[in-house]
């Protein structure tokens, strides 16, 4: 065996775990992942369990009486869930595109050390981050200047970039898009809008990977624009829709109180509360946990470079 190979072995010996540390390791991650795991599986418990039941024993992952009273109340108008989730897929995915393109072509050029105006439109973005116009500047501008009230275009438009966003990605595109191979596709004849899309774009994965979720979580979490600015029935999103079906819940439970007969009681102790919190829960993560995995490998990369390198 020659000496390199034996150098490897040894360090090859000493990097290797022992039995004992492994197994506690092993135990450690476990213990992690049901702790991140079990907090679901009871919201998801706790929304098929009775309000009387939750009242009296509390939340449990195995109760005893099974109920669909809260997705019942949720589903009332099955017709409007429906269109409310389509509308914010539309939104999440129309919103999730054009917020990655944006973002990026914002991000590319103050990025370049070449394009004469960075520092001018950086801190323009900056400026942003800082300071905004507030809500009545905002609203004035959507509806009177324009005229976005009532239409899709509204849950999207405002919310396509964030200052925060365009400054992680420019620092990716500082750190981690050598120059020279900007240099080299100028030499061989390649235009800028070329070299964005087929070699800045492509290496700059795992930024763009983390502003497409960070930007999904932003539009399917949204509510506050359809409560500004929307008043149609189909332009509702899911979001929306629950709180309002929340907001009709507690008006029930108000009236219902201040009714002193048995009978009134006793329906307000069997209107589902805290269940239907749990299954607007349930019904608003699922399409998000599915979406996650197909982000997770690149979130955590572009998070660190945009964060550790200036």
């Amino acid at each position: 065996m020659t000496s390199e190979g034996t150098k490897s072995a040894s360090a090859s010996a000493r990097n290797r775990v022992s039995l004992p540390v492994n197994v506690l390791l092993h135990v450690l991650f476990a213990a992690l992942s049901i702790a991140c795991v079990a907090p679901l599986l009871l919201l998801i418990a706790v929304s098929f369990t009775t309000e009387t039941e939750l009242v009296l024993r509390g939340y449990q992952f195995f109760p005893r009486e099974l109920t669909l009273e809260a997705y019942k109340f949720l589903f009332e108008s099955p017709k409007l869930i429906v269109n409310a989730y389509g509308v914010t897929i539309i939104v999440v995915v129309a919103g999730t595109v054009g917020s990655v393109l944006i973002t990026s072509l914002y991000a590319y050029p103050i990025s370049r050390m070449d394009f004469p105006f960075r520092n001018f439109f950086s801190m323009y973005v900056v400026i942003t981050l800082l300071f905004n116009g507030g809500l009545t500047a905002t609203y004035i501008t959507n509806v009177r200047i324009l005229g976005l009230r009532n239409t899709i275009w509204i849950l999207i438009l405002p919310g396509l970039s964030s200052a925060f966003w365009v400054l992680l990605t420019r620092t990716f595109f500082r750190s981690s898009i050598p120059t020279s191979v900007l240099e080299s596709a100028r030499i061989d004849g390649a235009g800028e809008a070329r070299i964005f899309f087929k070699i800045v774009m492509p290496l700059s994965l795992p930024v763009l990977a983390t502003i497409a979720m960070l930007a999904t979580f932003a539009f399917w979490s949204d509510w506050f624009r359809s409560l500004l600015y929307i008043d149609k029935r189909e332009l509702y999103t899911l979001q929306y829709v629950m709180m309002r079906a929340l907001l009709n819940l507690q008006y029930l439970q108000q009236n219902m109180s201040q009714m002193s007969s048995e009978e009134a009681m006793m329906e307000l102790a069997r209107l589902p509360s805290e269940t239907l919190r749990m299954a607007m829960a349930v019904i608003a993560i699922g399409p998000i946990v599915i979406a996650y995995p197909f982000f997770q490998r690149y979130f955590i990369t572009g998070l660190t470079v945009g964060a550790i390198k200036g």
